[in-house]
């Protein structure tokens, strides 16, 4: 085996592999995807997987000493005048420089992906026959085989709205907030609809796929009071890093089984709500 054969693969090679698996072009338009920084011809010997790039992650980057963090949340979303080191955000962008740990970010091209964010969510919660919920436009870059936000499946046993809100409580990975369910709790599940990431702007699209039940993040009371009034699918609400995180380890497998690299998977619990209680029915008021 020649020394050529034995060398990390550069920061350039797997962004390259990177955005053949994600294409930016199946981002949505309002998305940033793709590179943010970094030397491209570092040499990549370990990544980390990260749903956020926060100080926390980066710091946890630089203390496994990684080369490369792969995101789910872009850093820079919306434009910025300055990353001078005293915003929030400028610090994190010199501390990776300085550190020289490169940042890539796939984040509604992961979406659509097939396998992508949802499919991973799926398959923590055992769903079969899988079908996109939302699938990508005919004629958009991302159209065809199985493409789209989220995904509908069936369970491998019907559970009761309670039941399914238990199982999906210890399948997930545990945050503060956990798993609150709306509907009946004795409705029989067995088709899922389900979303990485915020999800209430497809309602009407788990209604339409004929779902019984529907799993996403970040549900709001209005829109999600309006749905269940028309009679739609009943809800499950999980905390957002909860719902991204699964996809994490099977891209950190596929990075793996292409570069032969050390690829962790960060389970630092980045969602931002940390403390969660419920009052004894005494005390419950009107």
């Amino acid at each position: 085996m020649t020394d050529s054969a034995l060398a990390p693969p550069t920061v350039r090679t797997v962004i390259a592999a990177l955005d053949r698996r994600y294409p930016r072009s199946w981002a949505e338009q309002w998305d940033r995807v793709g590179p943010v920084l970094g030397d491209f011809d570092r040499p990549v010997e370990r990544i980390l997987g990260v749903v956020d790039c926060v100080p926390e992650t980066v710091e946890e980057a630089v203390s496994v000493g990684a080369d490369l963090i792969v995101a789910h949340h872009p850093l820079l979303l919306k434009g910025v005048s300055s990353v001078a080191p005293d915003t929030y955000k400028g610090r994190i962008v010199h501390r990776l420089i300085k550190a020289d740990i490169a940042l890539y970010v796939a984040h509604t091209n992961a979406d659509t992906a097939n396998p992508g964010v949802s499919d991973a969510l799926a398959a923590r919660l055992d769903l079969v026959n899988l079908r996109p919920l939302a699938p990508a436009a005919p004629g958009s870059p991302a159209a065809g085989e199985g493409r789209g936000i989220g995904r509908v499946g069936e369970l491998a046993a019907p559970m009761t709205l309670a039941e399914l809100t238990s199982f999906a409580a210890r399948r997930l990975p545990a945050t503060a907030a956990g798993v609150r369910a709306a509907g009946d709790p004795d409705l029989r599940v067995r088709t899922l609809a389900v979303c990485g990431g915020a999800g209430d702007s497809f309602l009407r699209e788990a209604t339409a796929a004929g779902a019984d039940a529907y799993l996403c993040a970040d549900l709001r009371h209005h829109p999600a009071g309006e749905h269940l009034a028309a009679g739609g699918p009943a809800l499950l609400d999980v905390a957002h890093w909860a719902s991204e995180r699964p996809w994490l380890d099977e891209v950190a497998g596929w990075l793996r089984a292409q570069f032969g690299v050390a690829v962790l998977v960060s389970d630092l619990d980045t969602d931002p709500w940390t403390v969660h209680a419920v009052a004894d029915d005494k005390e419950i008021h009107p």
